[in-house]
């Protein structure tokens, strides 16, 4: 680390707080984020492991679910990792070049995920609306494409991030993050000089994610309630919208934590610090962990499924 002549630093390395004001319960505070990452490391290999045993799930709406457990195995193990190090050996440290790394994969694969919930929501209006064109639309290779362009969205939009810090913002006044990982707008904070590029962009970003994709989601489901408002009974409406069940669920279960944590980060002046930190993390693990539950309670094929694993395995050899 160097100073340079207006007293700024030049980090190559910086200091993650962790829990900034809960630093004497970073033990007890481990317990629960650890066992939350161990369920969601579990829940989602295990969905992996059932869509590709069981051949009934083939379909396009499991293999997006596919992708999500993909994408929050990457979220969660992006953060967790680095926190309960934190938590039980105090390594705080972590260089440049890693906290940028690690910027680069929350904020790129919750950008991923947005698109995958907006493919998956594409994917009910089709069912719904325009049946009979549902398996010549959603054929494989178009679920391959559409999870290929919300990746390649993803890259698109947050690699410039790192970029722009890197080569724009080289002086900091001082090397302490108070966050648990390498957040964006934590890191250009502390920075020296005009960062008004850094956080245009970065507010830009924000409302193409959340606000475009969250109004495309809604107006795919006000498509798909008028189309089941036209069903003849009520029995066959509730039958149609309960394939939607799961979906709104786990995007309820991503979009809130998201508003929650931006909107107490923005506006939230007299939110306590730790407060905003843990909102943070929780918002990384709370999809992880109730997407698998979600889905293995409402879908009947991965229940059965899960029911005969664990049958088998409790049979005496």
């Amino acid at each position: 680390m160097f100073m340079s002549n207006n007293a700024c630093l030049v980090p190559t390395s910086f200091w993650l707080t962790g829990i900034p004001g809960l630093e004497s319960l970073h033990i007890w505070l481990s317990i629960p984020f650890g066992s939350i990452y161990l369920l969601a490391m579990v829940g989602n290999i295990t969905i992996l492991t059932v869509v590709r045993v069981e051949h009934s799930l083939h379909q396009p709406m499991y293999f997006f679910l596919c992708m999500l457990a993909v994408i929050d195995l990457v979220l969660s193990t992006s953060t967790m990792p680095k926190l309960l190090a934190i938590f039980w050996f105090g390594a705080h440290n972590i260089d440049l070049d890693s906290c940028l790394a690690q910027m680069f994969f929350v904020h790129c694969f919750a950008t991923v995920e947005s698109g995958i919930f907006l493919a998956m929501a594409f994917d009910r209006y089709v069912a719904i609306c325009d049946p009979l064109h549902h398996t010549s639309v959603l054929t494989h290779a178009m679920v391959s494409r559409l999870g290929l362009a919300s990746l390649l969205r993803g890259v698109l939009y947050i690699g410039p991030l790192p970029l722009m810090i890197r080569l724009r913002l080289s002086l900091y006044r001082t090397q302490i993050i108070a966050h648990s990982y390498c957040e964006h707008m934590a890191m250009v904070t502390l920075a020296c000089g005009d960062t008004t590029v850094n956080d245009l962009y970065g507010m830009g970003i924000g409302f193409l994610v959340l606000i475009l994709d969250s109004l495309a989601i809604t107006a795919s489901y006000v498509m798909i309630f008028r189309a089941v408002m036209r069903l003849a009974t009520p029995e066959a409406r509730l039958k149609t919208l309960g394939t939607c069940g799961s979906h709104i669920c786990a995007i309820l279960v991503f979009y809130i934590p998201i508003a929650v944590s931006s909107l107490t980060h923005r506006f939230g002046h007299h939110v306590p610090p730790h407060i905003h930190i843990l909102l943070a993390n929780f918002y990384l693990l709370i999809s992880p962990i109730l997407n698998p539950a979600v889905y293995a309670v409402r879908t009947k094929q991965i229940r059965q499924r899960l029911l005969h694993i664990l049958k088998a395995g409790a049979q005496p050899k």
